[in-house]
């Protein structure tokens, strides 16, 4: 037996199968909390509140652990994007979500092409435009495949309810889908290409690589110096992303030393990752369509960047495509 305090300050026997039990849970309870706040950091309080709250209750008499833990995480995310909303009032320029690169598990499952979808970073963006219930449905039905009744359950409303506030939800997230699927190798070549043009000095070889309509958006969190409004249009954009890649003194003693620029994935699109001193100080993520690269997303809040690095430390990465 093990003892384990709570969020109500006593001590709680725990046995190590309900320990197993719990960590068995794990990876896909983080998965859904990531999907449901967009911050990793959040994810993993919301999961460890969920296990303080398991060996609170009586755990003989929970029927189906897996709902009960479901519901429990769930609902504590929803308070958590309620209040998310107040303090992100007061957020120093764009928001962006945390980008985890790949290969981190708390991606989730991508074993469909849909699943692969829902854990874009054009995705995750999308969801933060709907009510807190309108993602709890939207996640648990698109990304974790939970029919309608279970969600009624979960979130304690009707079926019907839950298949109205999908269809809602389905429609502020449009826009953000239906994009082609990038395996690792493509997204390799796309970034590479990115990249080599962005550090050509010839605006009009990344010009080519963008769409019309391209635009560029960055979350500095007030740590790094970010745009409030996004970049818009391909000259504009390529502009942009040209001052970002080009050296200067200032910049490199603005993230402590040389970035180093490689090629990656994050949340399953391409992505350049940039480096110093293996710390993770900016990803781009590269939002692609039929016709070419529609958006580019960059996160630098080193807030928001902790967990790549952690990652990072771990990834076969080779040598960097450019150094600034």
């Amino acid at each position: 037996m093990y003892a384990v305090g709570n969020a109500y300050d006593r001590i709680v026997p725990v046995s190590r199968e309900d320990v197993d039990r719990f960590e068995r849970a794990r990876p896909r309870l983080e998965a859904i909390a990531y999907r449901l706040l967009g911050s990793a950091d959040e994810a993993q309080d919301m999961v460890q509140e969920t296990f303080l709250r398991w060996h609170a209750a009586d755990i003989d008499r929970i029927e189906v652990p897996e709902a009960w833990l479901t519901k429990v995480l769930t609902n504590l995310c929803l308070n958590q994007l309620t209040s998310a909303r107040a303090r992100r009032e007061s957020y120093v320029g764009p928001w962006l979500p945390e980008p985890l690169l790949g290969g981190d598990p708390m991606l989730g499952p991508a074993d469909t092409a849909e699943q692969h979808e829902e854990v874009t970073y054009a995705v995750l963006t999308m969801l933060e435009r709907l009510s807190p219930n309108e993602r709890a449905v939207y996640v648990l039905r698109e990304a974790f495949d939970y029919p309608h009744r279970e969600i009624s359950e979960l979130l304690d409303i009707t079926e019907a309810a839950s298949q109205q506030i999908l269809h809602r939800a389905k429609e502020h997230v449009a826009h953000a889908k239906g994009r082609p699927q990038i395996d690792k190798a493509a997204a390799q070549r796309i970034v590479e290409e990115f990249i080599a043009a962005a550090t050509s000095g010839q605006t009009d070889e990344l010009v080519r690589l963008l769409t019309k309509d391209a635009t560029a958006i960055g979350d500095g969190g007030g740590k790094v110096p970010a745009r409030t409004k996004a970049f818009e249009g391909a000259v504009a954009v390529a502009r942009f992303v040209w001052g970002m890649v080009k050296p200067g003194q200032a910049k490199r003693a603005l993230v402590g030393g040389s970035p180093e620029l490689y090629a990656w994935t994050a949340n399953g699109e391409p992505a350049v990752v940039a480096v110093v001193e293996g710390q993770v100080v900016a990803i781009m993520c590269l939002e692609v369509g039929d016709d070419g690269i529609e958006a580019c997303r960059t996160q630098a809040n080193p807030d928001k960047l902790v967990r790549a690095t952690e990652q990072w430390a771990t990834a076969g990465h080779g040598e960097p495509l450019f150094v600034m």
